[in-house]
């Protein structure tokens, strides 16, 4: 029996939105402070019905082999058993939610 493929769903901040992605590989960059996240995963087209959020997102992503995510902006990173949609949706202030410090590295 093979063990299937995991698929992560991503999500982080980027310009006042927030990103919710899958993707089949993400691990720690040699640049520091970024996570790199590979392979895009999108719903395939079966259903009528078209979800313009999703549709921006695979245009935006279009040709993208690997995306450089800055580790502050990582809001959550789930390994899930199935696909969902993936979305843009507006960041909403007011949270009490603090970012843990980065410290500089020393040189």
């Amino acid at each position: 029996m093979s063990k299937r493929e995991p698929i992560y769903k991503v999500i982080f901040l980027n310009q006042g939105q927030v990103y919710e992605m899958y993707a089949k590989q993400i691990y720690q960059s040699d640049l520091w402070g970024f996570l790199e996240v590979e392979e895009f995963v999108f719903g395939e087209r079966t259903q009528v019905v078209v979800d313009p959020s999703e549709e921006k997102l695979k245009a935006q992503f279009e040709g993208v082999v690997r995306s450089f995510v800055p580790m502050h902006a990582i809001v959550r990173i789930d390994e899930v058993e199935r696909l969902g949609t993936p979305k843009i949706s507006e960041a909403k202030g007011g949270g009490n939610v603090m970012p843990f410090p980065m410290p500089m590295p020393d040189k």
